[in-house]
């Protein structure tokens, strides 16, 4: 309890900076160690996602490691804020279990001085997480997702299993009874042939037969030997559908060439490049400003457009060849007194052409807004990510300001109630942010309320927890919790809350 005594005493300048290493040593090995498990976490729920991608398709292992690398960046922006949670509130735990934070406060250390030298060292990673979120993150979003778009695109491993039909060519299905690996032969086949349609399949049998692909990889040769094929005759003209023949076809060796691409052929970049997860900060304000430019002047040429249909049909409209009215009325221009001056066939008349009227621009209005909604959600997508860039580093702030005072208060390091606690505020604050998100994405919010609301939220927590801590509350302590509900005065209260009900009845 007394380690930090002779650093106070003997010199406080030195003694301050060994207390301020041992602090920073204390949290940058749980910082790695739990930004490893969190990295290593939502990895395998990122690859559970895309492991339809990923499986049966006989990629290399260079472009499976290319993969594993780029998905890792993807995670970096949800690793990082719990990394830092757990890793805090884990250090300060120990601290307070081992009883060091009380010896340093003992020692007149107040508790900010103790979370100064880990304050400083979560700037710079704030500082980090901005450039890395700004010029990393766009870079490797754009290759995963290139490299995801490719593979979906890549044939399935070719494969064919023993004793079930195998269907990864396209309109073909092939049945192998057994196979010969030392001859690499195929035996007793089944070859249902649907390229040309359901009606004019085709259906082969052979002894055996065997599969190499063309130097280009880009077909299959089927060699067949011995056997025999149906053909139905129905895309021949004039024959009529109850009286379909067929074409029986006997065989020594026959060759079957199928497109069949076992390639794997990369996307080009340049088809995101207009993406907002490829864009750094500058970009997407170039962007936003360009599209807003676009949409205001699209509106604008709307706006006109609509103003000038209307006149052109009120004139029409004032054409109208109907029963002689008054000077007047003509020169009336209110159409209700226009719409009273007719008689009851040409009423009849005026409320179906004003019907028609005001479907006509409803149906104009929709359009002029299906058109600009394209531009609205291509700025609302860009305004996301341009707050995203900071909301990472600011997150990273606020979940060690919770951390930090948490573990000080908790006073439990280990594994145990950290990641307990950890977890349950991870989820909090991926819930709030992804209502956020969604609600910014939709348009009901703007995105500066919708990507900030997550902030908002838990920014006074951390505040509350960090005085709570610098103040020495027993916030999670259950005696005195206990103490404070057996409090006389406490008591007091609700026997007089009670006696006033009791009398109320």
């Amino acid at each position: 309890m007394c380690i930090f005594a002779p650093y106070i005493a003997c010199g406080r300048q030195n003694g301050m900076k060994k207390l301020d290493i041992y602090i920073l040593k204390s949290f940058l090995g749980l910082f790695i160690f739990t930004f490893v498990i969190c990295m290593f976490i939502l990895l395998m729920q990122f690859l559970w996602m895309h492991i339809n991608d990923l499986v049966g398709k006989g990629v290399e292992m260079s472009v499976l490691a290319e993969f594993f690398l780029y998905a890792c960046i993807s995670v970096v922006p949800l690793s990082l804020p719990l990394a830092i949670l757990l890793a805090s509130l884990m250090t300060f735990g120990n601290l307070g279990e081992y009883f060091e934070l009380t010896a340093m406060k003992a020692a007149g250390v107040p508790l900010f001085r103790i979370m100064r030298p880990l304050a400083i060292a979560i700037s710079f990673v704030c500082v980090g997480a901005f450039f890395f979120s700004n010029y990393v993150l766009p870079v490797g979003q754009t290759k995963l997702w290139t490299l995801i778009f490719s593979l979906r695109q890549k044939s399935p491993e070719f494969d064919i299993p023993v004793g079930e039909f195998y269907d990864g060519i396209n309109g073909y299905q092939l049945y192998v009874r057994e196979k010969d690996n030392k001859q690499k032969l195929l035996k007793n086949m089944m070859i249902y042939d649907f390229s040309e349609g359901f009606d004019n399949a085709t259906v082969m049998l052979a002894d055996s037969g065997r599969v190499f692909f063309t130097e280009d990889k880009k077909h299959m040769v089927l060699q067949l030997y011995k056997g025999e094929s149906f053909e139905n005759l129905k895309r021949e003209a004039g024959i009529s559908p109850a009286n379909i023949p067929y074409r029986r076809e006997t065989f020594e060796t026959k060759k079957l060439l199928i497109e069949f691409d076992s390639e794997f052929n990369r996307y080009d970049e340049n088809l995101l490049k207009d993406q907002h997860v490829s864009k750094d900060i500058v970009e997407l304000q170039q962007s936003i400003d360009s599209v807003t430019e676009l949409k205001l002047r699209r509106a604008e040429e709307q706006g006109t457009e609509y103003v000038a249909h209307n006149y052109f049909c009120r004139e029409r409209t004032s054409g109208m060849v109907m029963e002689p009215i008054s000077d007047v009325e003509k020169a009336d221009h209110n159409p209700l007194r226009a719409y009273a001056g007719f008689s009851g066939v040409n009423r009849y008349r005026a409320l179906q052409k004003a019907s028609e009227e005001v479907k006509r621009k409803l149906d104009k209005i929709k359009y002029n807004k299906l058109m600009l909604n394209d531009h609205i959600m291509y700025i609302h997508r860009h305004e996301i990510e341009w707050h995203r860039k900071f909301t990472l580093s600011f997150a990273c702030l606020i979940f060690f300001f919770i951390g930090a005072p948490l573990g000080a208060i908790v006073r439990k390091g280990g594994l145990g109630a950290p990641v307990v606690i950890s977890v349950i505020m991870f989820i909090v604050y991926y819930m709030i942010d992804n209502t956020g998100y969604k609600m910014a994405r939709e348009g009901l919010w703007t995105a500066l309320e919708g990507m900030w609301l997550s902030s908002a939220v838990l920014l006074p927590i951390g505040v509350f927890l960090t005085y709570k801590a610098a103040t020495d509350s027993a916030l999670f302590n259950p005696e005195a919790w206990m103490k404070l509900l057996s409090n006389n005065r406490i008591k007091q209260i609700f026997k007089q809350k009670h006696s006033h009900e009791i009398k109320h009845n």
